[in-house]
C-alpha cells in the first residue's frame, strides 16, 4: 500500500482577524490536495500565528497566549475539521497549547474526512517551554492512528529526539512516524532531524519532519523559525543509500510532497541487510536477564 503525504515548511504569518487566518490555511490545505497528497503534515506551534489577532498586551505576554489561545481551541478544530472533509485528505494539525485539567499542554490534533480522529500530546518539554513558557509535560498517552494504507504515530519536536515513543508506536504497528517541529537556529532543527533519522533506522519505518521557518517578531513565542521538511527511511534494500528519501531547501515556504510504499517496510522488517527492529527486543530482552557488569579504570 502507499499514500502520499505532504509536509510544510509553514510561515508563521500575521493575520487580522480569525477569518482571514482561515482562508489561509485553506489555500495551503487546497495546495497539497492540488498534488494529489492524502495525509497533511503542518509544523509544531503553526497555530501560533494566531496570537497576531490578538491585543498588543497579549502579543508580549507569552504566558497569557496560552490562555487565549485554548480560547480559540473549538473555532480551531472547526476550521480543520471541515477542511478534511471539503478536501478528502487527513490533517495532522498544527499543534496549539490547550489547558487540560490545569496543565498548559501543547497538543496535534488529528482530522479525517470523518471528522476528529483524535490527538497526540507532548511527552518531554524543551527548557523554553517549561522556563519561559510554563508548557507542562502531558499524560503519557500514545495514541496510534489506523488509515487505510497503515498505521502511523506522532512524535512531536522534542519527542523525536528520545527513542522510547517511536519504538512503543512501532510494535503497535506504525510504519509512520510524523515529527511536527518548531525551531530557531540550526541547531535545534538539526537535533530534530538527526533525531528523526536515528528514529527511521531503530524501527526500520519511515519519519517525516515539519518544521516552521521565517520571522515573527510580534511573537516572543516564535520569533525566528528555521526549519525544513524532509522524509527518511532505514538505509536498507529497496531504500535510499543514506536514508535520506527527499528534502527541501531551507526556509522556503511551501509543501514538500512524497510518496511512500508501505510494503517496502515490509520487506525490510522481513528480509533486510539487518533487522534492527526484530533486534532491538531481543536486545532488549536478552539484556534485561544478563546483568552488566560496569568496570571503571583509570589511566
Amino acid at each position: 500500500m502507499s499514500v502520499t503525504i505532504a509536509s510544510a515548511q509553514y510561515p508563521i504569518t500575521a493575520h487580522n482577524g480569525f477569518g482571514q487566518w482561515r482562508r489561509h490555511v485553506e489555500r495551503w490545505v487546497a495546495g497539497a490536495a492540488e498534488k494529489n497528497a492524502e495525509l497533511l503534515l503542518f509544523p509544531e506551534y503553526g497555530a501560533m500565528e494566531l496570537v497576531s489577532i490578538f491585543s498588543g498586551e497579549i502579543r508580549k505576554d507569552i504566558r497569557r497566549q496560552v490562555l487565549e489561545m485554548d480560547s480559540l481551541k473549538a473555532d480551531f478544530c472547526l476550521t480543520f475539521e471541515q477542511l478534511a472533509k471539503k478536501y478528502n485528505v487527513i490533517i495532522v494539525a498544527p499543534s496549539i497549547p490547550v489547558i487540560e485539567q490545569g496543565k498548559n499542554i501543547n497538543r496535534v490534533y488529528v482530522f479525517s474526512p470523518s471528522g476528529l480522529a483524535g490527538y497526540q500530546d507532548k511527552f518531554f518539554m524543551t527548557r523554553f517551554e517549561k522556563e519561559e513558557w510554563g508548557i507542562q509535560s502531558a499524560d503519557k498517552v500514545l495514541s496510534v492512528f489506523e488509515a487505510s494504507w497503515g498505521k502511523f504515530g506522532v512524535q512531536i519536536c522534542y519527542d523525536m529526539e528520545f527513542a522510547l515513543g517511536s519504538r512503543l508506536l512501532s510494535a503497535e504497528g506504525a510504519s509512520l512516524i510524523l515529527a511536527p517541529s518548531c525551531t530557531e537556529t540550526i541547531r535545534g532543527a538539526t537535533r530534530v532531524h538527526v533525531g528523526a533519522r536515528a528514529r527511521a533506522l531503530e524501527n526500520q519505518v519511515y519519519t517525516v519532519v515539519s518544521q516552521t521557518v521565517g520571522e515573527a517578531y510580534w511573537s516572543p513565542a516564535v520569533d525566528v523559525n528555521y526549519g525544513y521538511a524532509a522524509f527518511y527511511s532505514t538505509p536498507d534494500k529497496g531504500m535510499p543509500e543514506e536514508g535520506i528519501i527527499s528534502s527541501m531547501t531551507p526556509q522556503k515556504e511551501d509543501w514538500l510532497v512524497q510518496e511512500l510504499d508501505f510494503d517496502k517496510i515490509e520487506e525490510v522488517r522481513e528480509d533486510g541487510h539487518v533487522f534492527n527492529f526484530k533486534d532491538h527486543d531481543a536486545i532488549t530482552a536478552g539484556l534485561e536477564m544478563e546483568q552488566i557488569t560496569m568496570i571503571d579504570i583509570k589511566l
